[in-house]
């Protein structure tokens, strides 16, 4: 059954309105009709049963069913800071670790990083799209929260924003002693976690002596080198399923 995100103030305890490019999706696209049922979730991780009422200039009216709890949340909630990555690496790495579960994800300026924001401008239009892309990939997935892309971070800021979770970690290629799955046994009850991943070059020498300094933990995957664009998803989904929520 086809999902959409709402406003929450667009849901009141019987309609729900549905506007913009999801309203045109709905009638130019799917060719949906007054009667079809879909699915609306409210971004909060409420989801809603609704039936399609009428059409109104820019916007679908359906009324509601029933409402759940979206089982598709985890009880965990996962940042990714990512340093930049070149060309479209960065829609593939949000699609899917937002098929995966992640919450939050926050681009990060790193010394190695291919890729330099020229300006604010230019900023400003790759985090519009970024978001577009994490909004449709949570629809496809059925999620029941849009995982937000935060503001571009520095290094140093990223470094002080990922410690504030109960745990934290940062892959990289040089450790050789801990293991991802290390730091995840015996860990139980905890609500947030946030792990690091390095662009395409790496991390620098001072970048890598900071994380130590910091005491963020850091971790092999082991012997063979992932992609960065490989590397969120692929720790993500061991950390899911170290955390038992895969």
């Amino acid at each position: 059954m086809p999902k959409f995100f709402t406003a929450r103030e667009n849901i009141t305890d019987t309609e729900i309105k549905i506007e913009t490019e999801d309203a045109k999706h709905i009638r130019k696209v799917l060719r949906l009709a007054p009667g079809d049922e879909i699915t609306v979730c409210d971004g909060r991780g409420i989801d809603y049963a609704a039936v399609i009422e009428r059409f109104e200039e820019g916007a679908v009216i359906c009324s509601v069913k029933s409402s759940r709890v979206c089982d598709a949340e985890p009880s965990v909630g996962i940042t990714l800071y990512q340093g930049l990555p070149k060309a479209s690496k960065m829609d593939y790495i949000i699609q899917k670790t937002t098929e995966l579960g992640i919450v939050r994800i926050v681009p990060v300026k790193m010394a190695r990083c291919v890729v330099k924001m020229e300006n604010a401008a230019v900023e400003k239009k790759k985090l519009e799209r970024w978001r577009k892309i994490s909004y449709e990939a949570a629809k496809q997935s059925g999620r029941g929260c849009i995982p937000e892309i935060g503001d571009m971070m520095t290094f140093d800021e990223a470094l002080e924003d990922m410690k504030k979770a109960e745990l934290c970690f940062a892959p990289y290629e040089c450790e050789g002693r801990t293991r991802l799955r290390d730091i995840l046994e015996g860990v139980s009850g905890i609500k947030t976690a946030s792990f690091m991943i390095g662009p395409e070059g790496g991390y620098d020498i001072s970048e890598y002596e900071k994380l130590r300094g910091s005491g963020v933990e850091t971790v092999t995957l082991g012997r063979r080198i992932l992609r960065t664009e490989t590397a969120g998803e692929a720790v993500l989904a061991m950390t899911m399923y170290g955390l038992g929520e895969i």
